[in-house]
């Protein structure tokens, strides 16, 4: 069995969340959830612990139930069905691995379940192994395995039952950083080479960045947001997306219009000169990498001044807090070896493109 084998027998489907309302008790986890994954996609719900988007990945596999609302998986509506009549298959934060097994065993288990022929079996672990590139360690057990060989097995044992849509939950959590960094491309490859409808979870906005296709940014059980990582960054829907989705300065204030032009003013006496027609209580967001130091500004520019707080050092940039009014200004440098930086207490100029910031409802 070849990768095009694994493609053609879990073609992709998409998924779609209609009016979905989950409550534990009295608490209300999912709010009024509608959602739609393209077939082949690979989707992240995207939040902060406890928004509700493991509760929502967990609805979708069948471990949770809704009040209220469904889900289609194809078009047909699992709402109600056990986890084994979906079709999904979900790889779990701790990978869930047996421990007395060897990876063969782990990997082939959900087969025997099925009552498939041993050949059958034999020809489909041998493919996912050797598509996860753990065909050569069939024969060690978990225990013998590094924390990213762990998570090929847990892969391994979840596309050999050719499900349609594959449920990731958190499943770079536990590895070291570097290894997250190769580990998410290794996932991205997998998925690309299947082209199975992939939902993926985390709270890490990075991750979900270089992955995924689209993402549903949540919070405190709704959906803030969906679109790409590009849109999501560039066209916050509203505060807590800009502030997620990077690291983004914010000032609250009024837009008001003076001598035909629009000036924003933050409650503390900012004064910002910009080009929107909108008018009334707005917050303003721009992020600190589009901000420069510099006492010369050029056409249809900001400035401000203030002076440095601190400074952090981060390898490829260095980040200052500017103090601006009442307000810290976050600005954030590319460092070069042998490039003179700023010292605190420094009275500086800042410098920012009208076009880079971005209009709020307050």
């Amino acid at each position: 069995m070849t990768v095009e084998d694994l493609k053609s027998a879990a073609p992709s489907v998409g998924v779609g969340i209609e009016a979905v309302n989950l409550s534990f008790g009295k608490t209300h986890v999912l709010k009024d959830i509608d959602l739609e994954i393209h077939p082949g996609e690979f989707f992240a719900f995207l939040g902060p612990s406890g928004c509700g988007k493991t509760t929502l990945l967990r609805l979708i596999a069948g471990f949770n139930q809704a009040q209220t609302g469904r889900v289609l998986i194809g078009g047909k509506n699992v709402a109600g069905l056990p986890p084994w009549r979906r079709n999904v298959g979900m790889v779990f934060q701790s990978y869930a691995l047996w421990p007395h097994m060897t990876v063969r065993a782990n990997v082939s288990f959900g087969l025997e379940e099925r009552r498939m022929s041993r050949a059958e079996i034999k020809r489909r672990v041998e493919a996912a192994l050797d598509l996860v590139g753990l065909l050569d360690l069939a024969e060690r057990r978990p225990s013998q395995l590094s924390g990213g060989q762990q998570q090929r097995v847990a892969l391994a044992r979840t596309i050999v039952i050719e499900p349609q849509v594959l449920l990731l939950d958190e499943p770079l959590s536990n590895l070291d950083a570097k290894l997250r960094i190769q580990m998410r491309q290794d996932i991205l490859e997998l998925q690309r080479k299947l082209d199975i409808t992939t939902i993926f979870v985390t709270h890490d906005q990075e991750e979900a960045n270089t992955m995924c296709d689209r993402i549903a940014v949540m919070q405190n059980g709704i959906i803030q947001q969906v679109g790409t990582p590009l849109e999501l960054y560039d066209s916050p829907a509203n505060l807590f997306v800009a502030g997620f989705l990077g690291t983004a300065n914010t000032l609250e204030g009024v837009i008001e219009e003076h001598d035909g032009q629009s000036v924003f003013r933050s409650d503390d006496g900012i004064s910002v000169p910009l080009e929107t027609p909108q008018r009334g209580q707005r917050t303003i967001v721009f992020r600190p990498q589009d901000v420069r130091v510099d006492d010369e500004t050029n056409a249809g520019e900001i400035t401000l001044r203030g002076t440095v707080r601190y400074r952090e050092f981060l390898g490829s940039q260095v980040r200052y807090a500017v103090q601006v009014g009442s307000h810290t200004i976050l600005v954030e440098d590319t460092h070069q070896r042998g490039r003179t930086t700023l010292n605190e207490a420094e009275a500086v100029g800042l410098c920012l493109d009208s076009n880079q910031v971005i209009v709020l409802d307050r």
